[in-house]
């Protein structure tokens, strides 16, 4: 039978985190033990937004371009994670979260996980001309109107009349 690792890190950490808590503790203090925790949760969440917030922006530019964004997607999620364990009290999901706050971290977590997933997506054929899916109709915005389509007067039957007309 093979051995799962969740369970032993389900006991390990917590108890992992105790023990950092108990010798950071008393080599500093109880108050600026539960200050340093606070600290790097508002720490994190602040990396989390300024992160966050970039990585939605290549991934937009990459699917504007016609591209996949694969790395930029497992980046985020990464990042997210490394929110979660910032947000999480503790010294040892703290210096996790961090270091995956770190891009040459993260790259070498995109390279371990490239080999065993596939990313799907269209590519464009040799020499065709890449459209974007998402990319709004450029065509004329005018909307021609005949005077025989036109009426003031009000339709009971239209979807569009307004909430006082019952």
């Amino acid at each position: 039978m093979r051995f799962s690792i969740v369970p032993f890190l389900l006991l390990a950490i917590p108890l992992g985190e105790i023990a950092m808590f108990v010798v950071v503790g008393s080599q500093i203090g109880v108050f600026p033990t539960l200050a340093l925790v606070l600290i790097t949760a508002v720490t994190g969440s602040i990396l989390l937004r300024i992160q966050g917030f970039g990585v939605v922006r290549r991934i937009q530019e990459t699917m504007n371009e016609g591209g996949v964004p694969g790395r930029d997607l497992v980046h985020g999620m990464m990042i997210m994670v490394a929110g979660v364990l910032l947000l999480t009290p503790g010294f040892i999901t703290d210096t996790l979260g961090f270091l995956l706050f770190i891009p040459a971290i993260r790259d070498m977590g995109w390279k371990f996980l490239r080999s065993r997933i596939v990313v799907m997506g269209g590519a464009a054929g040799a020499g065709a001309q890449r459209q974007n899916p998402y990319r709004r109709d450029t065509g004329p915005q005018t909307i021609d109107l005949s005077a025989d389509d036109y009426s003031d007067e009000p339709n009971d039957k239209s979807p569009w009349r307004g909430p006082d007309r019952d």
